[in-house]
């Protein structure tokens, strides 16, 4: 019986080791993400046009 803890302890590290894992790796690629996402949605300035061109 002196296994037992041993093999909770050894299942608790594996679970946690994942889940932070998974949560960190979940964090960056949303940063990533929303990052990626303002560089390409940035508002593009008007082109000029010039005085007496037609439409």
């Amino acid at each position: 019986m002196d296994w037992v803890p041993i093999v909770f302890i050894v299942f608790k590290v594996l679970v946690f080791g994942t889940g932070m894992f998974f949560a960190i790796k979940w964090h960056y690629d949303q940063g990533k993400k929303a990052k990626s996402e303002a560089s390409t949605s940035r508002p593009q300035a008007p082109t000029e046009r010039a005085l007496g061109a037609s439409d």
